[in-house]
């Protein structure tokens, strides 16, 4: 029995001296590193901002009457001169009509009158009153075909429907908007801002643009200041102009914005980046970053981080610059891991 249980040991110590061997012998994790360093950053400030449309023409009938078809749909692309809706004419048709046999009886009766004028039979007076009421009838005429043709409502310019106002079998009235167009070939992203900082924001301040809902960031364009602060929070609105030729940016997305108060004049301070996607978060909220020593061996390192550069973070504290930085590869190491990189 007791020479079974040395064997037994003997066994167990062999297979632990083994897999010890093994485990000294395993293949370091390859990843992709960075050495750390500074860079010249403007100075950032974020903001949250809502795209907005460049203009809005809101699109109504002239006159009332109960609407037939609706030719559009929200979101639709439509160009200028395009159908957009159509009113019951039945009204304007018959008012056309009797407009047009005024017409004829007017122009009947200056041909007959005109021969009895040209014969010296007819007084100056009522040649002038024939005339009269020729003209009357034509201007007559002239705003029936115009009430028949306003009841045909067309799209005065380019651009995509915001809103539909009115459906069909509804009454319209004057002035009562269908539907809005919205020009978003260019949009405008407004954000708040204090008023301790507008002194710093120019016409041509640079900014970077991300909206979550396209996937996209966008260089901002032209801006426009805001002359009247809000009462209650002591903030003024700023647009920014964005070309949005593919018309991804839609009213009321929400932006993330970025504004460089030095400018890209190379005036920023220098400091520490590194890619977004190097810092990590532990279970607690705490962030660290995986360094690397000369031996090659990865190092969980606590770090603090401020305001993102586009796609890097910058690093307040933690690491120095020459440290190396896992970037690509870190999801399969732990304190200590050998790697191996480039």
């Amino acid at each position: 029995m007791r020479k079974g249980l040395l064997a037994i040991f003997a066994i167990l110590l062999l297979w632990g001296c083994g897999n010890k061997k093994e485990q000294k012998t395993k293949t370091p994790i390859r990843v992709d590193t960075e050495i750390v360093g500074t860079e010249n950053v403007d100075r950032l400030r974020q903001y949250v901002g809502t795209v907005e449309e460049n203009e809005g023409t809101a699109v109504s009938f002239t006159g009332m009457g109960v609407v037939r078809q609706v030719l559009v749909d929200e979101g639709q692309a439509v160009r200028r001169g395009q159908l957009i809706a159509v009113m019951d004419d039945t009204q304007a048709r018959n008012v056309l009509s009797g407009a047009e046999a005024q017409m004829a009886q007017a122009n009947d009766a200056l041909a007959r009158y005109k021969m009895l004028y040209d014969n010296g039979s007819l007084p100056e007076v009522q040649w002038v009153e024939i005339r009269s009421k020729v003209a009357q009838a034509k201007s007559q005429l002239e705003v029936a075909k115009k009430n028949l043709a306003d009841c045909r409502l067309t799209a005065p310019v380019n651009g995509i429907i915001g809103r539909k106002q009115i459906s069909v079998g509804e009454t319209a009235l004057p002035s009562q908007s269908v539907v809005t167009i919205l020009d978003i070939n260019t949009v405008k992203v407004k954000v708040s801002v204090p008023e301790t900082e507008m002194g710093r924001i120019h016409a041509h301040t640079p900014s970077i643009i991300k909206v979550e809902a396209t996937g996209r960031t966008y260089q901002g364009g032209r801006i426009e200041r805001g002359i009247q602060a809000d009462a209650l929070t002591h903030t003024y609105d700023i647009r920014i102009n964005v070309v949005n030729h593919d018309r991804k940016l839609l009213p009321g997305m929400v932006a993330n914005v970025q504004l460089a108060y030095g400018g890209n004049t190379g005036s920023g301070s220098q400091t520490l980046l590194l890619p977004v996607t190097a810092v990590q978060e532990r279970s607690d909220g705490d962030l660290f970053v995986w360094t690397i020593d000369d031996s090659k061996t990865a190092h969980r390192t606590p770090v603090s981080i401020g305001s993102t550069v586009g796609n890097r973070v910058i690093i307040t504290s933690g690491v120095s610059s020459g440290v190396r930085v896992v970037t690509e590869g870190y999801q399969k190491l732990s304190e200590g891991t050998k790697v191996v990189y480039d």
